[in-house]
């Protein structure tokens, strides 16, 4: 049997790279899974490599977190399939890609980053506690992805980084006040996962970018999904407002040795 059998999830961004890993093991540890990706497009895409990979069942809808009546939507539908839910996994993000440095960002541009990943993750997590888990008996579980970013800034993404700081308050801020109510928040912040992204590097940088790496891999989806899928089961029981780093050991060094002095 597995850790999630008779449970319902949603995973936000479940449709593509970490997400789909995410959703798959949620599957195949026992869960009736809804994801959603941001466009209908994207979702289908993401529906559709699931099935190839073998993952049945899942429950696929667009959704734009950022969008109070496509959040509606959504959770109606999982009303109305499961009648439920008890874990939500806030892993929806906006990269921040191709905005350049802090000088040439738009406000635009700035706000779109926040609107997902702060707002959306806010919005979602307050609809998922007074539609679901504040009427159940059991309540709920809510795990964000957040990155190493938020205490470790990289260049040229600012809004990101931003964005992932402002998630890990958050999540210390929700499970401090949701806690007496029973709800557990807690957060994995990983490091470099190999993505879609990694397949199109110089293999001369890829390799380099492993040299930040003490244990000298950048993590896999599986490996991420390891991580929420514990700090959303009954393992993690006694945890709350946490943030658990999976970056390969970036995060304890002050430099790479190659550069190290």
């Amino acid at each position: 049997m597995g850790m999630f059998e008779g449970k319902v999830a949603l995973v936000t961004g479940g449709n593509r790279n970490t997400g789909l890993d995410i959703v798959e093991k949620f599957v195949r540890e026992g869960a009736k899974v809804f994801m959603c990706g941001s466009s209908e497009a994207s979702t289908a895409k993401g529906a559709a490599i699931l099935k190839e990979r073998g993952v049945e069942g899942v429950v696929a809808q667009a959704c734009d977190i950022s969008d109070a009546k496509q959040v509606e939507a959504l959770f109606d539908t999982v009303e109305r399939v499961a009648g439920r839910l008890d874990i939500l996994v806030n892993n929806a993000a906006n990269q921040g890609l191709g905005h350049g440095g802090p000088l040439e960002a738009t406000a635009a541009q700035f706000r779109e980053v926040f609107a997902t990943n702060v707002f959306g993750g806010f919005q979602v997590t307050q609809t998922a506690c007074n539609r679901f888990f504040m009427k159940q008996e059991t309540r709920g579980a809510v795990v964000f992805l957040s990155s190493n970013t938020a205490q470790r800034a990289i260049r040229c993404r600012t809004a990101y980084c931003a964005s992932k700081g402002a998630i890990n308050s958050m999540v210390r801020a929700l499970a401090l006040d949701l806690g007496p109510l029973g709800i557990r928040v807690n957060c994995c912040a990983p490091g470099y996962i190999y993505t879609e992204r990694w397949e199109t590097l110089d293999p001369a940088k890829a390799k380099r970018r492993r040299m930040n790496c003490p244990l000298r891999r950048e993590a896999k989806g599986a490996d991420i999904a390891n991580v929420v899928a514990f700090l959303a089961s009954d393992a993690s029981g006694n945890m709350t407002g946490e943030i658990v780093t999976c970056d390969a050991g970036c995060s304890c060094q002050h430099m790479p040795e190659d550069v190290d002095v």
